[in-house]
């Protein structure tokens, strides 16, 4: 059973999660799984110019559980499923400015397309090994998101533990370097899950709570803020600044 460790209430911290970034039309369904790369350029020069600080999510988690300093604006930026348009469209603007980043794969998925993705969305494609490894050596830091993209609170416990436990086995296979953070597809899982990500010897699990980072209960249920395709300047501005308190109910397509 994993035990509650209550962050620091203060700084607030701000994990935003993102999926897909390029150059879409409107969406009719799961607007939270895109974002138009010319409001993603615009959110990231705007965390530039008012100074806030975009760390790796390392650094958050042991500021967070560890009691490692934090900077008094920061930000975190992840990126679940690994889609190709993150290297096509969301690396170069990071480069950029120089900000680190946390992409989430599919560990049996690489390469090919997300077939997760239903009514009437695009089968995008997602990141082969290559591309990954190349962002790797680039700086991009990358997490699990399972072997195939289930829901793990529908699947048997050894079920469970092979898309927990393989994916990060057959990821660092790929990398050739650790990986040390999970985050739960569509932010379902129920405790067995966030135990066996624990065991598994993840720093950290992710969820899709809204709310400030601080707002975890332990390491293994930390909130995220979505970004939406809807998501104007001002709306970005707003969540950043006053979007904190968790809202467990809200649960998003990841």
């Amino acid at each position: 059973m994993v035990a509650v460790q209550p962050p620091p209430a203060e700084p607030p911290i701000s994990i935003l999660m993102y999926h897909q970034v390029g150059p879409f039309a409107s969406p009719s369904s799961h607007r939270a799984g895109y974002c138009h790369v010319r409001r993603f350029a615009v959110q990231m020069a705007y965390l530039k110019r008012l100074g806030y600080a975009v760390i790796p999510l390392d650094d958050a988690v042991a500021g967070l559980f560890d009691g490692a300093p934090l900077p008094r604006r920061a930000v975190v930026l992840t990126f679940d499923d690994g889609y190709q348009n993150f290297a096509e469209h969301a690396a170069p603007i990071l480069r950029r400015h120089g900000f680190p980043a946390t992409v989430f794969l599919v560990a049996e998925r690489i390469g090919q397309a997300a077939e997760w993705l239903g009514d009437g969305q695009v089968k995008a494609a997602l990141m082969d090994a290559e591309t990954i490894r190349g962002l790797s050596a680039q700086g991009v830091t990358f997490g699990s998101h399972t072997l195939t993209h289930p829901r793990l609170s529908r699947l048997d416990a050894a079920a469970q533990r092979r898309e927990i436990q393989d994916s990060r086995s057959r990821l660092e296979d790929t990398l050739g370097l650790a990986v040390t953070h999970f985050c739960y597809p569509y932010g379902d899982y129920d405790e067995r899950s966030r135990d066996m990500v624990a065991d598994a010897g993840y720093l950290s699990g992710l969820t899709c709570i809204r709310g400030a980072g601080n707002r975890a209960d332990n390491r293994w249920e930390i909130p995220r803020k979505a970004i939406s395709y809807g998501d104007s300047l001002a709306g970005y501005v707003w969540k950043l600044h006053m979007k904190h308190e968790r809202k467990d109910r809200v649960r998003t397509h990841s």
